[in-house]
Formats: structure tokens, C-alpha cells, sequence
């Protein structure tokens, strides 16, 4: 399987992107934890039970890139550790700060 870009564009939206990420649950806290195979790598203390991961996934990437929870979507990976998620910003903004989280 190859990894996908951290950053994909959505056509016909200049105003969204898709962000993917690895996330590892049942941390000992949230936070953006470095980088795996390119991808942002978040640590969540929620367990992968009942969705609770997901929503604290959901929750990081909104506090990380400086987001209302309700700009952020998860649309793919919802039982696996890449995620897949939309987020109502523009690419460039979510590149750029994904360049500084990941620096």
C-alpha cells in the first residue's frame, strides 16, 4: 500500500481539503506526536471504542489547525489508524500548517 499525500486538494472547492493522518489511541495525552511515512502523526487518549477515538481525532485536528470542530469531517479510515479528513479550510493554510507542526 502506498501512502497517500498528507494534503489533497478537492476539485471544484478551493475552499476544502482532505487531510490524512496516522493516529495512535489510548495515548497518554492528545497531541500532534511527528510524522509517520510523511503523514501527521496525532497520539489520542480516547480508546478505538464506540467512535470515541474518531471524536477526539476530530477534536485535535480542529484545536491543531486552528478550526471549529464543525470544519472538520471524517470521511475515510473510521476502524484504521489513517484517517481521512475534511476540512473546510483552504489547502494552502492547512499546508502550511501542517509544515510547522511537522518541522
Amino acid at each position: 500500500m502506498t501512502t497517500p499525500e498528507p494534503v489533497q486538494e478537492i476539485a471544484g472547492d478551493e475552499r476544502a481539503c482532505i487531510l490524512t493522518v496516522r493516529t495512535q489511541p489510548g495515548a497518554s495525552k492528545n497531541a500532534a506526536v511527528g510524522s509517520w511515512n510523511g503523514l501527521l502523526k496525532l497520539a489520542v487518549f480516547a480508546p478505538a471504542q464506540e467512535g470515541r477515538a474518531n471524536r477526539a481525532v476530530v477534536d485535535l485536528v480542529a484545536e491543531l489547525f486552528d478550526l471549529r470542530p464543525s470544519a472538520v469531517t471524517l470521511v475515510g479510515g473510521e476502524t484504521s489508524r489513517v484517517k481521512r479528513l475534511r476540512l473546510a479550510a483552504r489547502p494552502d493554510r492547512i499546508r502550511a500548517r501542517l509544515s510547522e507542526l511537522l518541522a
